[in-house]
């Protein structure tokens, strides 16, 4: 980062934490209050709103932080994240990823063009591709949106508050409910009702507390 750059923001109230592994693009918008740890790179437009802590080691670009949030050891362009999420380390989303307030996006996590609903947790060694994700839904460690099927690219669509168990594969197109659940390990290849769960490969019902 050139000097003068450096001094303009840490006057307008940026904490930078190492001027000599930082960059920044003129074209980004950063507020005041917002810390950049050592070896962040800030490319295109990106917009960063007041008491988020970015880095270390963190690559952006277009993408918009809403306040408070916090993203470390990442890799994010394209998308859009709102107030108070946490992300990383080792995550990554593209592609017109879009998070809602309060989701947390743990390690090795890789979202693809995904709408991620408030208070959601995708924890650990996921993959979320061409997904839309309701609210207060934890997807288990190593959950995978089975989205292309060599030609095409499909969708998966989670409700709110749903479970999905660690390990589970969801076959796309695919929708599972509101409330509702997947074992570990589990195969879905059919659509999951509100409230029922499912287990196996092929998954099938274990229980229906849902309104069918």
């Amino acid at each position: 980062m050139e000097l003068e750059q450096y001094k303009r923001m840490s006057a307008a109230g940026i904490d930078i934490d190492d001027q000599t592994s930082t960059f920044i693009d003129h074209s980004s918008k950063i507020s005041s209050g917002v810390r950049i740890l050592p070896n962040t790179i800030i490319k295109g437009d990106c917009i960063i709103e007041s008491d988020c802590v970015i880095g270390p080691n963190t690559f952006l670009k277009d993408v918009i932080i809403a306040s408070g949030t916090k993203v470390e050891f990442s890799h994010l362009q394209n998308s859009s994240i709102g107030q108070f999420c946490t992300i990383g380390p080792f995550a990554r989303m593209r592609q017109n990823c879009k998070l809602h307030d309060k989701v947390s996006i743990g390690n090795f996590v890789e979202l693809k063009d995904s709408e991620i609903g408030s208070g959601t947790k995708i924890s650990h060694y996921s993959y979320v591709g061409d997904s839309t994700v309701g609210t207060d839904v934890n997807i288990g460690a190593g959950t995978i949106t089975c989205n292309f099927d060599g030609e095409n690219k499909h969708v998966t669509r989670i409700g709110n508050n749903a479970f999905i168990g660690s390990g589970t594969m969801l076959i796309a197109p695919v929708s599972i409910g509101p409330g509702a659940k997947t074992g570990a390990g589990s195969v879905v290849t059919h659509d999951v009702n509100k409230g029922v769960t499912v287990v196996g490969n092929p998954a099938k019902i274990l229980h229906n507390s849902g309104n069918l």
